[in-house]
Parts: structure tokens; sequence; C-alpha cells
């Protein structure tokens, strides 16, 4: 869990290769399929959506890291389903798209704030 929050693809070939990479793939992997089953279970009512968007917030991170880059991953996935669950979990959510938005900017201001400690620490 720790690992995703650091984890701000930029293209498609990025999410691709730390998808691929041995070292760091299977976090990758693991978050986006853990959410994605977690969406699944609640779009089928397995699991009451207020409930679970009262309760998390996490999916809405992992997708708003994902959800730029949607329509090149289904393509280069060859799965034009991937992502499915939580793209209609949150974008059919009251306030889901406005939730989404909010979030990848906070995720923006957040990587920005990173980004210039570790040039700070860079230079020190």
């Amino acid at each position: 869990r720790n690992w995703i929050f650091g984890f701000n693809p930029t293209s498609v070939d990025e999410f691709w290769q730390t998808m691929m990479d041995p070292e760091v793939g299977g976090y990758l992997r693991m978050v986006t399929s853990y959410w994605e089953m977690a969406a699944s279970l609640v779009n089928h009512g397995a699991i009451d959506a207020d409930m679970f968007n009262d309760t998390a917030g996490e999916h809405i991170m992992v997708f708003a890291k994902v959800e730029p880059l949607l329509a090149e991953l289904r393509e280069k996935f060859q799965n034009p389903e991937a992502f499915k669950h939580l793209e209609k979990l949150i974008l059919e959510s009251p306030n889901g798209r406005e939730r989404l938005a909010k979030t990848q900017e906070w995720l923006k201001t957040i990587g920005e704030e990173m980004a210039q400690k570790q040039a700070g620490k860079a230079t020190a």
C-alpha cells in the first residue's frame, strides 16, 4: 500500500514497465487487482455501495492514477474491460467524478511536494 502512493505513472509505457518489473511489478498488480475485485463486489451487491464509499477512499486514489491512461491501457492490455469495476463504482457514485477530480488534483500537489523534497535531498 505504501508503494502505490509514490507511483505516479505519466504514460502507458511507464505503467507497463513498472507492471513487468520483477522488483515492484507485483505491488502494482496486487493493489490494482485488489481494488478492482473490491469494486466488483460492490457493483454486484455483495458489499453495500454507501458503506463501502463511506469507509474506503484508497480505491479512488488508485483509479485516479489509472484513469488518465485508461483508454491506452485497455488497448495495450487488449482488454476493453480493464478496470471497468473501479470505473463504474467511482463514476456512478454520488459526487464520484468530483471526488476523482479532487483526488487527481491532490495527487498532483503531493507529487510536486515529493519531487521538491527529493530534489532537496539530492542537492544536500
